[in-house]
Protein backbone atom coordinates (compact mmCIF):
# COMPACT_ATOMS: atom_id res chain seq x y z
CA UNK A 1 0.00 0.00 0.00
CA UNK A 2 1.12 3.48 -0.95
CA UNK A 3 1.91 6.15 1.30
CA UNK A 4 -1.23 7.90 -0.09
CA UNK A 5 -3.31 4.55 0.15
CA UNK A 6 -2.08 4.61 3.76
CA UNK A 7 -3.02 8.27 4.54
CA UNK A 8 -6.51 7.47 3.35
CA UNK A 9 -7.07 4.52 5.36
CA UNK A 10 -6.57 6.55 8.28
CA UNK A 11 -9.06 9.04 7.28
CA UNK A 12 -11.31 5.78 6.51
CA UNK A 13 -10.64 4.20 9.97
CA UNK A 14 -11.07 7.59 11.53
CA UNK A 15 -14.35 8.69 10.26
CA UNK A 16 -15.84 5.35 11.13
CA UNK A 17 -14.72 6.12 14.63
CA UNK A 18 -15.82 8.99 14.88
CA UNK A 19 -19.27 7.47 13.61
CA UNK A 20 -18.78 4.65 16.46
CA UNK A 21 -18.09 7.30 18.94
CA UNK A 22 -21.32 9.20 17.83
CA UNK A 23 -23.76 6.20 18.20
CA UNK A 24 -22.39 4.97 21.38
CA UNK A 25 -22.66 8.74 22.96
CA UNK A 26 -26.29 9.13 21.34
CA UNK A 27 -27.18 5.72 22.78
CA UNK A 28 -25.61 6.19 26.09
CA UNK A 29 -27.00 10.20 26.14
CA UNK A 30 -30.70 9.00 25.44
CA UNK A 31 -30.79 6.24 27.89
CA UNK A 32 -30.73 8.95 30.62
CA UNK A 33 -32.85 11.15 29.08
CA UNK A 34 -35.93 10.09 30.35
CA UNK A 35 -37.18 8.72 27.43
CA UNK A 36 -37.38 11.72 25.59
CA UNK A 37 -35.79 11.53 22.09
CA UNK A 38 -34.30 13.40 19.68
CA UNK A 39 -33.35 12.63 15.63
CA UNK A 40 -30.43 14.79 15.62
CA UNK A 41 -29.05 13.16 18.35
CA UNK A 42 -30.05 9.73 17.37
CA UNK A 43 -28.74 9.71 13.78
CA UNK A 44 -25.27 12.04 14.67
CA UNK A 45 -23.52 9.00 13.73
CA UNK A 46 -25.14 9.11 9.90
CA UNK A 47 -22.92 12.64 9.27
CA UNK A 48 -19.16 11.02 9.35
CA UNK A 49 -20.43 7.65 8.23
CA UNK A 50 -22.09 8.87 5.01
CA UNK A 51 -19.90 12.19 4.19
CA UNK A 52 -16.42 10.98 6.00
CA UNK A 53 -16.41 6.75 5.46
CA UNK A 54 -18.29 6.26 2.35
CA UNK A 55 -15.97 8.87 0.23
CA UNK A 56 -12.97 7.84 1.75
CA UNK A 57 -13.79 4.29 1.02
CA UNK A 58 -14.63 5.07 -2.67
CA UNK A 59 -11.16 7.23 -2.74
CA UNK A 60 -9.47 4.60 -1.19
CA UNK A 61 -10.91 1.48 -3.26
CA UNK A 62 -10.04 3.79 -6.62
CA UNK A 63 -6.51 4.95 -5.73
CA UNK A 64 -6.65 8.33 -5.51
CA UNK A 65 -5.61 10.64 -2.59
CA UNK A 66 -7.07 13.72 -2.46
CA UNK A 67 -4.75 16.93 -1.51
CA UNK A 68 -4.51 18.13 2.19
CA UNK A 69 -6.76 21.20 1.94
CA UNK A 70 -9.57 19.12 0.53
CA UNK A 71 -9.02 17.02 3.22
CA UNK A 72 -8.97 19.69 5.59
CA UNK A 73 -11.71 21.90 4.71
CA UNK A 74 -13.72 18.38 4.06
CA UNK A 75 -12.63 16.59 7.71
CA UNK A 76 -14.08 20.25 9.24
CA UNK A 77 -17.33 20.08 7.36
CA UNK A 78 -18.05 16.87 8.97
CA UNK A 79 -16.70 17.71 12.60
CA UNK A 80 -18.50 20.89 12.61
CA UNK A 81 -22.00 19.11 11.12
CA UNK A 82 -21.65 16.36 14.00
CA UNK A 83 -20.89 18.91 16.67
CA UNK A 84 -23.89 21.00 15.67
CA UNK A 85 -26.10 17.38 15.54
CA UNK A 86 -24.88 16.44 18.98
CA UNK A 87 -25.70 20.09 20.48
CA UNK A 88 -29.22 20.40 18.30
CA UNK A 89 -29.90 16.99 19.78
CA UNK A 90 -29.24 18.34 23.67
CA UNK A 91 -31.40 20.87 22.91
CA UNK A 92 -34.23 19.06 21.85
CA UNK A 93 -33.84 17.09 24.71
CA UNK A 94 -33.97 19.47 27.36
CA UNK A 95 -36.92 21.26 25.50
CA UNK A 96 -34.92 24.55 24.81
CA UNK A 97 -33.98 26.29 21.52
CA UNK A 98 -30.74 28.34 21.04
CA UNK A 99 -29.86 30.84 18.16
CA UNK A 100 -26.73 29.73 18.02
CA UNK A 101 -27.80 25.90 16.61
CA UNK A 102 -28.56 28.01 13.11
CA UNK A 103 -24.81 28.35 12.69
CA UNK A 104 -23.41 24.62 12.62
CA UNK A 105 -25.05 23.59 9.49
CA UNK A 106 -24.54 27.03 7.81
CA UNK A 107 -20.68 26.63 8.68
CA UNK A 108 -20.52 22.80 7.89
CA UNK A 109 -22.32 23.21 4.67
CA UNK A 110 -19.71 25.82 3.56
CA UNK A 111 -16.58 24.35 4.84
CA UNK A 112 -18.15 21.08 2.85
CA UNK A 113 -19.06 23.19 -0.14
CA UNK A 114 -15.31 24.79 -0.27
CA UNK A 115 -13.52 21.66 0.15
CA UNK A 116 -16.21 20.17 -2.81
CA UNK A 117 -14.97 23.44 -4.69
CA UNK A 118 -11.13 22.72 -4.08
CA UNK A 119 -11.83 19.09 -5.53
CA UNK A 120 -13.35 20.21 -8.65
CA UNK A 121 -10.64 22.88 -9.09
CA UNK A 122 -8.23 20.09 -8.41
CA UNK A 123 -9.96 17.75 -10.77
CA UNK A 124 -10.00 20.62 -13.83
CA UNK A 125 -6.08 21.16 -13.15
CA UNK A 126 -5.82 17.81 -13.74
CA UNK A 127 -3.41 17.95 -10.23
CA UNK A 128 -3.07 15.67 -8.06
CA UNK A 129 -1.57 14.84 -4.30
CA UNK A 130 1.16 13.00 -5.52
CA UNK A 131 2.53 15.68 -7.61
CA UNK A 132 1.89 18.12 -5.28
CA UNK A 133 4.25 16.23 -2.67
CA UNK A 134 6.87 15.98 -5.33
CA UNK A 135 7.33 19.51 -6.04
CA UNK A 136 7.45 19.99 -2.11
CA UNK A 137 9.89 17.25 -2.24
CA UNK A 138 11.99 19.21 -5.01
CA UNK A 139 11.20 22.84 -3.35
CA UNK A 140 13.04 21.29 -0.39
CA UNK A 141 15.96 19.31 -2.08
CA UNK A 142 16.43 22.74 -3.98
CA UNK A 143 16.15 21.32 -7.32
CA UNK A 144 13.53 23.66 -8.26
Amino acid sequence: MSISGKKMLRHLLGQLAAAVFLAVFGAVYEQFSHGVYSPFMMYAFAIPLVLGAVPYAVLLWRGKCPQRPFLNLWNGGIAVLSVGSVFRGVLEIYGTTNDLAVVYPVMGGILLGLGALYALLGLLSGKTAREDSRQTDKRISGTI
